[in-house]
Parts: structure tokens; sequence; C-alpha cells
């Protein structure tokens, strides 16, 4: 009898959160599953890591339960590597995040707790998807967004992923009758334009809230933005290795060492 592929499955959101708990649902299908989420939602943290402070991790997962699952109090980052450190008896198969509630489309990827917990595996050598929902609300509808999740895992799972490379992978907020399919695609060239909402204390203390408005400054139609806005499922491979290879060359024409 071959043996199930392993899957460890995280997220940003937190572990109690409904896209978590979809993710999980199929994951039991296509392997034995072992959770290690954050104990509260961590969205936005991108790739931070715990260095400051004691981490926690706690059994969460009820008797007869056959998914083990564990709340730590870190990161997303956090969550896989003590998940590969400290829980797990061997590397996964597979790592699998989210399904985060709202957008990690284009320039999103590096602000995501969601992705950076993907990528985080990735570095460990283990081969890792995100997956997004464009709903924001907590009670989102992952019913389409299971059929896609599957889909790609399955792939995932027959065909392995680059070693370097993690999928990013955005499901529109739309019915499974009105998603087209899915578009493999490059990152959008897009960016938030940030406000500060200015505000003062009763004690008269200036203090800020963070808002925005996020602007695509491009009009391919290879893009992830293009393809969600069409009605598809994008699949964008990312990397963690941050070199500009294509500016090495020119580099190496300024007087650096005289």
């Amino acid at each position: 009898m071959s043996k199930k592929p392993l899957i460890l499955v995280t997220n940003d959101d937190g572990i109690t959160a409904p896209g978590i708990l979809a993710l999980i649902e199929v994951m039991e299908t296509l392997g034995d599953v072992v959770v290690v989420a954050p104990d509260s939602p961590q969205s936005g943290m991108g790739h931070a890591i715990t260095i400051n402070n004691t981490l926690h991790l706690d059994k969460v997962s009820k008797k007869g339960e056959k998914t083990l699952k564990y709340s730590c109090s870190g990161t997303p980052a956090d969550c896989v590597k003590i998940a590969v450190n400290e829980v797990l008896d061997r590397k996964p198969d597979l790592c699998v995040s989210g399904i985060n509630h709202g957008s990690n489309s284009s320039i999103n990827v590096i602000y995501s707790g969601t992705m950076s917990a993907a990528i985080e595996a990735g570095i460990e050598g283990i081969p890792a998807i995100g997956f997004s929902n464009l709903n924001y609300n907590w009670e989102a509808n992952f019913e389409a967004s299971k059929k896609y999740v599957k889909r790609i895992t399955k792939n995932a799972l027959k065909h392995g992923i680059a070693e370097g490379v993690i999928l990013n992978v955005n499901i529109p907020d739309l019915e499974e009758k009105d998603i087209k399919g899915i578009k493999v695609c490059r990152q959008a060239r897009a960016n938030w334009k940030e406000k500060f909402d200015k505000r003062k204390t009763p004690q008269g203390k200036d203090y800020y809230w963070l808002t925005g408005k996020f602007v695509n400054y491009d009009n391919g139609s290879d893009t992830d933005e293009w393809a969600l806005k069409e009605g598809y499922v994008s699949v964008v491979p990312v990397q963690f290795d941050l070199t500009a290879h294509h500016y090495m060359q020119q580099l190496n024409t300024w007087q650096l060492n005289d």
C-alpha cells in the first residue's frame, strides 16, 4: 500500500478561521494532515519571526480527530518553523497556507502572512502553495474555492513543484459556475497608494489609521489582476531569491573598487 502524502496546513487568519477549516477539509481527502496555525489573526505580518519573545504551542485537536492541530502564539512564518523542527517527525510532502480571507495577488504577496508561511516552507525545501479567496468577509463562502484548491493540490502532488518556487493562488469571489478556469500568470505591476487618517486622543495626542487604495498600473492580459478580473483563478509561481540577476552585469560596470 502506498504511503499517503504528509501535508502541513497553516495560515495567517488564525486556526479558527473558516478559510483554514475549508482547506483542512480538502487536504484530509488527499493525505495525512498536520495543522500548525496562529492562535490569533496575523494578517499583514509578512515574513516576521519572533525573536524577542517566547513562543507557545498548544495541541488543540479534539479526542478522536484524525488530524493533529496545534495553535502557535507566533507569526505564520514561526508556525512553519516550529512545525518542521518540533512537531513533525519527517519533512512534509507539501505545505499549504490559507485559504486566506482576501486577495494576495500582485504586490500583496510582499505583505501577506499567508504567502510568507508558504515561502518559509519553500526555504525549508518543502513544496508549498498559498491559497487566497478575494472575499474579505469572515463568513465568506469557500465552496467554489475548495474545488480549485483540490485540483491544484492534486497536480502539485503528482508533478511536484520546482525547488525554490512557491505557488501563489488567488480565487475570485464568484459562484463555481461563474469561474472560467485557471490561468498561469505573472504578478501584475501594482501598488498601494497609502493614506494616513490622522486623529487625536481625548488627551490631545496624535494617532494614525493606515488606509489606502490599490492601484493597478499594468495593462497586460497575462497578469494575475487581469485573470481575476476576468473570472479566472490565478496561479503565479514566485520565488524567495530576490536577486535582480538581469542587473548584475550593469552593476559590474560601476567603479566600485576605485
